[in-house]
């Protein structure tokens, strides 16, 4: 992938005469070329039975239309997942929408950074081949079998709406998508549609959910990173890590701060270029948004409709 974070991994199934594939890419020229050469190489060309894909980013169901319609197969996922993502999708070369100017100058944000977030609005689509119109949804705790195996939809919430993840017993793989990532914890954040959102609550309840569902002998299967074992330690490693972030946020918050004026306490890089600010500057809310749930924050709107958070 063109970013930081440089790829994914995608996951083919034995499923009967053919592959069942879990997560897809971005759509790319270069995403479709890799497509194709698995296609006639690796996977022996044998046609793609179902895509299931754990949630709505691009880099995982940007390639899913393309192949359900190649293949003619469906599309499984959880219905927010689903439902969310063509919402999005429906974004794409919108001008930017009052309430997400409001959004970002109650975070702090100067007039140019606002403009270039207006430049660059309606993005979300591009890395997204049309999304088949419709699909088969799955739930937490549905059970399926693919191939010669029975797999459990494990869901978690935070880092997307209904996050689907898929447990096997039997060969012990747990395919963790973003909701487990080695090494690096996946990005929380409140986004204008919804200013006063609360995923951190949804994510550190889900992480709990999942370390309680799926056993610790699992082979973890991340979509970022490499596969690793030890999903409790890790799971416990990412929970000490969100509330050592809320104790150093309650720190920098002895006065009234904007959220542009607390990166220094939750970041180790410099947030420099929109799209880093657009992530670290949501990723701030959700940690301001669930202490001010808690009553350990309070927020007061100044005349210019900037917010200022204090700890009580």
């Amino acid at each position: 992938m063109p970013f930081v974070l440089d790829h994914i991994n995608i996951f083919a199934i034995a499923d009967g005469d053919g592959w069942a594939i879990v997560d897809t890419g971005l759509e790319t020229r270069k995403t479709a070329t890799i497509w194709r050469d698995l296609l006639e190489g690796m996977l022996q060309g044998k046609p793609i039975t179902r895509v299931l894909v754990t949630h709505m980013h691009p880099d995982h169901v940007g390639m899913a239309g393309w192949l359900t319609r190649r293949f003619d197969c469906p599309l499984w996922m959880t219905r927010l997942e689903y439902l969310n993502c063509r919402v999005l999708v429906a974004d794409t070369l919108r001008e930017a929408p009052k309430e997400a100017i409001r959004f970002y100058t109650a975070a702090g944000w100067n007039e140019d950074e606002i403009d270039d977030y207006r430049t660059k609005f309606g993005n979300f689509g591009k890395f997204i081949h049309p999304l088949p119109d419709s699909f088969k949804r799955i739930h937490e705790g549905e059970r399926f079998t693919i191939g010669a195996h029975e797999w459990t939809v494990v869901v978690g919430a935070g880092h997307s709406p209904e996050h689907a993840c898929f447990y096997c017993p039997d060969l012990k793989l747990f395919l963790s998508g973003d909701q487990v990532i080695p090494k690096i914890s996946s990005n929380i954040s409140v986004y204008p549609i919804e200013p006063a959102a609360n995923p951190m609550h949804g994510w550190l309840k889900s992480l709990a959910h999942v370390r309680d569902t799926v056993p610790d002998d699992v082979l973890v299967l991340p979509s970022h990173k490499t596969a690793f074992y030890g999903l409790h330690a890790r799971i416990n490693a990412l929970l000490e890590e969100h509330h050592t972030d809320f104790g150093k946020l309650k720190e920098a918050l002895s006065e009234p701060k904007r959220v542009v004026d607390v990166f220094d306490s939750l970041f180790k890089v410099q947030i420099l270029g929109t799209d880093l600010l657009n992530m670290a500057t949501g990723e701030c809310v959700a940690n301001l948004n669930y202490l001010e749930n808690l009553g350990q924050v309070t927020r007061t709107t100044d005349e210019a409709g900037v917010d200022w958070f204090q700890r009580v």
